[in-house]
């Protein structure tokens, strides 16, 4: 953590096409030492906001919008074979193909939050994934985990760094693919990632650890959700 050093942040006009952001004139880079160049002026601008914020000392938990910029610089640009791979393995063990044998009332909200969900990555990307009831898993048809894979492949790094947050956060990549394609919003994916925790707050009260974890994940997600907007902004 350091202090702040500069008085002003402002989006600035990139040389070479898309958008920096600038400290006092100064264009600032990645802790990797490349150049922040964003593709939208909207998300510039939102990265600015982020360091015209910090009081102090520059936090930058604060930054999610930093934070997620440089990771498609820095680690998505230069590992983006590995972490393709690591997003399109969730296909073989989706979270939303999981499913409570009992008690009722939980299969039919399992039901009626996932089963749209795998619903549409089927008829968006031609990937049927089967479902089971219990913990023991499951093998998916390899043409759909193709599918699934190929839908990945085709995002841009920063769509990719974006998507990759949220898979691993939501443990879902039909959940993370929806929200990239604007089918559902951060509200509607946490509520679909967070359902079984949902339950057993329900159930047996509130757990000071695991509400911890459900605020973390929720804005996290809203975090995803905001960069995706802004890069289509």
């Amino acid at each position: 953590m350091s202090k702040r050093f500069y008085k002003q942040a402002a989006a600035t006009d990139a040389e070479g096409g898309g958008h920096g952001v600038a400290l006092d004139g100064r264009p600032i880079r990645t802790s990797g030492g490349a150049l922040l160049i964003a593709p939208t002026v909207v998300l510039a601008e939102a990265i600015a906001g982020e360091w015209a914020a910090q009081e102090g000392d520059i936090r930058p938990l604060t930054m999610p919008m930093m934070r997620l910029a440089a990771t498609a610089i820095d680690r998505v640009a230069a590992e983006r074979a590995a972490i393709v791979d690591r997003i399109a393995a969730y296909g073989g063990s989706d979270l939303l193909c999981y499913r409570a044998e009992a008690p009722a009332p939980l299969v039919e909200r399992q039901a009626a939050l996932w089963q749209p969900l795998l619903d549409w990555a089927a008829e968006t990307h031609g990937a049927q994934l089967a479902v089971t009831h219990g913990i023991t898993h499951i093998a998916q048809d390899q043409a759909a985990l193709d599918a699934l894979r190929a839908a990945v492949e085709a995002l841009d790094d920063f769509r990719l760094a974006a998507v990759s947050q949220l898979t691993a956060g939501c443990g879902s990549l039909a959940i993370a693919l929806a929200v990239s394609a604007g089918h559902i919003g951060a509200e509607e994916a946490a509520a679909a990632s967070l359902l079984d925790e949902e339950w057993q707050a329900e159930q047996w009260g509130e757990d000071a650890e695991a509400t911890e974890r459900r605020r973390n994940l929720a804005r996290e997600t809203a975090d995803a959700v905001r960069f995706l907007d802004l890069l289509d902004s």
